[in-house]
């Protein structure tokens, strides 16, 4: 799956995240929990090597526990700061606050020496599309400045955010990068909504969704379709992608998918399937686990 997919707006952007980030005191990344890695855009890791940087994990109510907190470990043993959060509920928003000014607090100390005793922190959000990056800014300043929505690409005009006396945030738009090499990352982008669902055949997406939980999460499946041992048994097959084939069926059969005839609607099962994911239905499910990295 070699995906070329590059809008116009996000060369744009780039190009523009390049030149602001003269003014940066501190880069925040947001990403996904669930999907550390795949959340990650490696041409911006390029660009902001040099600058102090706070990694927030956000969506964690979304995700396993343990494994974000095992996420937060790697990245403290990479010299990283993360926070768990939920910018839903606020969860992190004053972690945040304080490790901006813990991560300045030298600097700002050696600019008072100098006599700059009003300095201010300049402070950038990036993240790919659908990481709740206007949530989690919307929360910081404990009102709503951004545009928030719930699918990709949303925010899209560069804005400025006072959101303490001595702290100035720079909301960016969400950057994806231009190929997809890693057939892995492409889809788990997919699974969580960064990649907007008319990019990747929805009913691919959903069985290889299907496939990843069947091997690592069967029991969150079995509860939400209430599918038995039984069920189970009748499904299994020689055949791995047919014993799928066929749990997608019944999940369409249980959650009233079906046609005249009695036929299974594949394309309506996908999308109950990934919009069951997508919003917690499924349970906390982390894609993306340290042991892999």
């Amino acid at each position: 799956m070699n995906i070329n997919w590059y809008p116009g707006h996000m060369l744009k952007t780039k190009k523009q995240i390049m030149e602001d980030l003269k003014l940066i005191d501190i880069v925040i990344e947001i990403l996904d929990a669930r999907i550390p890695v795949s959340s990650r855009n490696p041409d911006m890791q390029k660009i902001i090597q040099n600058k102090k940087r706070l990694v927030i994990l956000n969506k964690s109510d979304l995700a396993e526990e343990k494994e974000t907190t095992k996420w937060v470990e790697y990245y403290k043993k990479n010299n990283i700061k993360a926070i768990i959060a939920d910018a839903n509920i606020g969860k992190g928003i004053k972690e945040t606050l304080k490790q901006i000014e813990k991560i300045m607090e030298e600097d700002m100390q050696k600019a008072a020496a100098k006599g700059r005793i009003k300095k201010n922190i300049r402070v950038m959000i990036l993240g790919i599309p659908n990481v709740g990056k206007s949530s989690f800014i919307n929360r910081l300043c404990n009102k709503k400045t951004t545009i928030v929505g719930n699918r990709p690409g949303v925010t899209r005009q560069k804005q400025w955010v006072r959101i303490s006396n001595n702290i100035e945030l720079l909301d960016t738009p969400g950057v994806l990068w231009p190929k997809f090499e890693d057939e892995k990352v492409a889809l788990n982008l997919s699974f969580t909504g960064s990649i907007k669902d008319e990019i990747l055949e929805t009913v691919e997406v959903a069985f290889s969704l299907l496939t990843y939980l069947y091997n690592n999460y069967k029991l969150n499946l079995m509860e939400r379709y209430k599918i038995t041992e039984n069920d189970i048994e009748d499904i299994k097959s020689e055949d791995e992608n047919e014993e799928i084939y066929n749990l997608m069926k019944l999940i369409g059969k249980r959650r009233g998918a079906v046609v005249s005839g009695g036929e299974v609607d594949d394309e309506k099962t996908a999308n109950i399937l990934l919009n069951d994911f997508r919003s917690g239905k499924l349970g906390r499910i982390t894609l993306e686990k340290v042991y892999e990295k």
